[in-house]
């Protein structure tokens, strides 16, 4: 096996392991209840979540620095801005896990925490629409335009990120403007585009590699 062929397959597996935060959408739908606080529901679901987007954001950074190498020949300035933002996406996403196992120590305080506890909730939202919808369309543009230009892989697959890239920042705008709240169905479907490009773009890696190994 090359070294150019471990990059591509390395790439690739890391970018499927990204979806593996998948089940947090039911994991946490107990701790978006107004009443989580003061309820029996476990708090076990909420930390299996966090491992699971802990697990997904160490993916995120090992994509960058595994693509960066290779991206940095075609334009360093946007490879390391793909690092940049992919280091800002975990970060936060960090930042969001804490917010949620903070709702859980409060659970001890009882019902004088559940304002601070909802307040945690929402700062989580807040984060999440950051790092997991705005962060990933800058990374849609900022990848899908290096292999666009390198032709490492078939230039569908990049051209679907960059309009993923428009369709997320679209739903967010709707998101802040409060068009829509931001589990509600329609801002779930501009996530569609820049899903099926990551997801295409890991199996491809996976299966095929970069075109520049055949």
């Amino acid at each position: 096996m090359t070294a150019s062929r471990k990059t591509s397959l390395t790439a690739g597996i890391l970018y499927l392991l990204t979806f593996i935060s998948i089940p947090t959408l039911s994991l946490y739908h107990e701790i978006h209840q107004p009443n989580f606080i003061l309820s029996s529901a476990p708090s076990s679901d909420v930390v299996l979540g966090g491992i699971l987007e802990l697990v997904m954001a160490l993916a995120c950074i090992g994509t960058a620095l595994v693509f960066y190498p290779v991206l940095k020949k075609q334009n360093e300035t946007l490879a390391l801005g793909f690092v940049a933002a992919r280091i800002l996406e975990a970060t936060l996403i960090f930042a969001g896990v804490a917010c949620l196992l903070t709702v859980l120590n409060l659970r001890s305080l009882g019902a004088e925490a559940q304002v601070m506890s909802r307040g945690f909730v929402m700062l989580y939202d807040r984060l999440f629409l950051i790092s997991q919808s705005f962060i990933p369309a800058v990374n849609g543009l900022l990848l899908g335009t290096l292999l666009y230009q390198t032709r490492l892989v078939p230039r569908l697959l990049p051209i679907i990120g960059i309009i993923g890239a428009f369709t997320l920042v679209a739903g967010d705008v709707a998101v802040l403007f409060g068009l829509y709240d931001q589990r509600a169905p329609e801002i779930a479907l501009t996530a569609i585009p820049i899903a099926l490009w990551e997801f295409s773009l890991g199996i491809y890696l996976v299966v095929k590699g970069f075109k520049s190994e055949h």
